[in-house]
C-alpha cells in the first residue's frame, strides 16, 4: 500500500460505498481477464529493498525524512518506520546482462543515497531484522510522518480492539504486547516482481509458493529481535503478529489473518483477488471516482483503484499485482518472502534463484503443486522460517530432506532452467547461482553469520548481549560495503 492517504475516520456509508465499489471492480476485472489484452509480451521484473537507518553507535536512526531531503531521488520512499527507508529499482528484462545491470544501478543508487545519509550521521543497512532495536524505539511516536501510516496504524489496531500481542518462541523465547503496529517496522524485506500472462498467472503463482520455504530457508537474515534470538527468518512471525487484526477469539473461529500464506492452489488470479473481497473487511474505504465499467465499455483502461487499494492491505507473502504503464495493463506475481540483504550480490543471488525456479517449475510438464500439498507447502514455509538453512523439507519423490540437498541435487539445475529460458547470460547465470550453491555447501546464510558473530562476541570478547549485538551490526555494516556474498565472510 504505497499511495497516500488524507482521510483518517470513515462513517458506514464509506464502508458500504466502498464494500459495493470493490465488488464492481471485481466484476470487472473478471471481464478482463476475459478479453483483454494484457501486456506480457516480454515480461519485465522489479526489485524493492526495504533498508535500515543506523547511527555511529549501530542504533536506529530516526531521521528518514531529512535523509530523504537529501537523497532527492524518486526512487526512494518512506516506509513503515522512521528509521526506514525503501528502494524501487527501475523495472527491467533479465536476458543478457539483465542482472548485472541491477546490480551496478543498486550499487550505485546505495552509494549515492550513503553520501547523503552521512549528512545525517546515518548509514544504510540491509538486514531482515535490525537486530539493535528495542522496545522503546517500536512505538507509534516513531512511525514515519507520512499520514498513511498513521491512518493504517488506527484501522488495524481499531479492528483488534486490543493490544497487539507478541509471542514468538524460538532459541530465546519473547512475549511481550504493543498498542501500534510499530513492531511490523522492524521487518525489511527484499519484494521481486515478476510480470505474467493471465493464462500463466496460476502456474508461477503455485510454483512461488511451493517454493517458498526453500527461499526462506536459504535466504534467512533474521535471527535477532529485541535482544532475544528467535527464528532464523523472525521477520516471518513478527509480520504476521504484528498486523493481525484478530483477538483471541476471531482466532479460535478460524478467521483468516491479513498476513497470509493461503490455503489453496489456484486455477485463476482471479481466484486470489475474489478471497481478498469475500475474506477480509476493508481496512482503508476510500472510494475514486472512476467508474469502472464506464471505463472498460468506453475502451478505456479501468485504474480498480478501490480493488488495487484493498488488495494492498492484504499482506500475502505471494501477492497478485493489477496495475498499468504506458497505458497497458499487466499483472505480477510480487514474491514477498525474503529478508533484505546482506549484501547486493546475495540479494541478485536470490532474484536468480527465485526468477529461475519459479520459470523452471512453472513451465514444467509435470507441476510441483500436482505432487505437493498446500498444507506441506505452508509447513515447509514455516519450519524454513525457523530453522532456516538447517531446515529439513518435504519434498514429492524425495520425502523429508535438508534444504541443503534439496538446492544442491534438484533445484539449482531447474533454476539454471528456468534462466536459460529468460534469456539469461550463462555467466550471470553461474555467477549468481554459484552464490547460492556456496551457501547451501558451507550452510552459512545471513542468519548463521549474524549468529555465530554474536556468540563469538560473548564467549571470546566476553560482551553482554546488548554489547555484542551492537558489535556483530557495526561489522556487517562494514563487510556489507564490500559487496562479497555472505557465506565468505569472516566471523572474529
Amino acid at each position: 500500500m504505497g499511495r497516500d492517504v488524507e482521510q483518517g475516520a470513515f462513517s458506514r456509508e464509506d464502508r458500504v460505498r466502498y464494500r459495493q465499489k470493490v465488488r464492481r471492480c471485481l466484476d470487472v476485472f473478471a471481464l478482463m481477464l476475459d478479453d483483454f489484452g494484457f501486456d506480457a509480451d516480454r515480461p519485465m521484473t522489479g526489485l524493492e529493498i526495504e533498508l535500515n537507518l543506523i547511527d555511529a553507535a549501530a542504533e536506529p536512526a530516526m531521521r528518514n525524512d531529512q535523509i530523504l531531503a537529501d537523497i532527492a531521488d524518486p526512487l526512494f520512499q518512506t516506509e513503515l518506520g522512521q528509521f526506514n527507508l525503501e528502494l524501487n529499482a527501475s523495472p527491467r528484462l533479465i536476458e543478457g546482462s539483465g542482472f548485472a545491470d541491477y546490480e551496478q544501478d543498486l550499487r550505485s543508487s546505495l552509494s549515492r543515497a550513503d553520501e547523503r545519509a552521512a549528512k545525517s550521521d546515518a548509514t544504510i543497512m540491509m538486514v531482515g531484522i535490525l537486530p539493535t532495536l528495542t522496545e522503546r524505539h517500536l512505538v507509534a511516536d516513531n512511525l514515519s510522518t507520512n499520514e498513511r501510516y498513521r491512518v493504517l496504524n488506527d484501522q488495524i489496531v481499531g479492528a483488534r480492539g486490543e493490544d497487539i500481542e507478541l509471542d514468538i518462541n524460538g532459541v530465546e523465547r519473547l512475549r511481550t504486547h504493543t498498542d501500534s503496529i510499530a513492531p511490523e517496522a522492524a521487518c525489511t524485506s527484499l519484494q521481486f516482481h515478476l510480470q505474467v500472462a493471465p493464462d500463466s498467472f496460476a502456474d508461477y503463482w503455485n510454483a512461488s509458493q511451493a517454493i517458498a520455504g526453500v527461499q526462506v530457508a536459504i535466504g534467512a537474515n533474521s535471527p535477532f529481535l529485541y535482544g532475544r534470538q528467535l527464528w532464523a527468518e523472525t521477520r516471518i512471525a513478527l509480520f504476521q503478529q504484528a498486523t493481525d487484526t484478530r483477538p483471541d477469539e476471531l482466532k479460535a473461529q478460524g478467521v483468516r489473518p491479513r498476513v497470509w500464506f493461503g490455503e489453496r492452489w489456484i486455477t485463476s488470479i482471479f481466484d486470489l483477488f475474489e478471497e481478498n473481497v469475500r475474506y477480509f473487511p476493508p481496512l482503508l474505504p476510500i472510494c475514486e471516482e472512476e467508474d469502472p465499467v464506464e471505463v472498460l465499455h468506453a475502451g478505456g483502461v479501468p485504474q480498480l483503484g478501490e480493488l488495487r487499494l484493498h488488495n494492498g492491505t492484504v499482506y500475502r507473502w505471494n501477492r497478485p499485482v493489477y496495475d498499468i504503464m504506458n497505458d497497458r495493463p499487466h499483472l505480477r506475481v510480487e514474491n514477498r518472502v525474503l529478508p533484505a540483504g546482506p549484501t547486493v550480490v546475495d540479494m541478485l543471488a536470490n532474484a536468480a534463484f527465485y526468477f529461475g525456479l519459479a520459470r523452471g517449475l512453472a513451465e514444467s510438464d509435470r507441476p510441483i503443486w500436482s505432487q505437493l500439498t498446500f498444507s506441506s507447502a505452508e509447513e515447509n514455509f514455516h519450519a524454513a522460517a525457523r530453522r532456516g538453512i538447517e531446515a529439513v523439507l518435504h519434498w514429492p519423490r524425495l520425502g523429508d530432506v535438508p534444504v541443503t540437498t534439496l538446492v544442491l541435487d534438484t533445484l539449482l539445475p531447474v533454476a539454471a532452467e528456468g534462466l536459460d529460458r529468460f534469456g539469461v547470460a550463462p555467466a550471470e547465470r553461474d555467477r549468481l547461482l554459484g552464490v547460492i550453491e556456496g551457501r547451501c555447501r558451507t550452510g552459512r546464510n545471513g542468519a548463521v553469520w549474524q549468529t555465530e558473530t554474536v556468540w563469538t562476541a560473548e564467549r571470546n570478547r566476553g560482551l553482554d548481549r546488548e554489547a555484542a549485538l551492537h558489535h556483530m551490526v557495526q561489522r556487517y555494516a562494514e563487510l556489507q560495503r564490500g559487496n562479497e556474498p555472505v557465506h565468505t565472510w569472516p566471523v572474529d
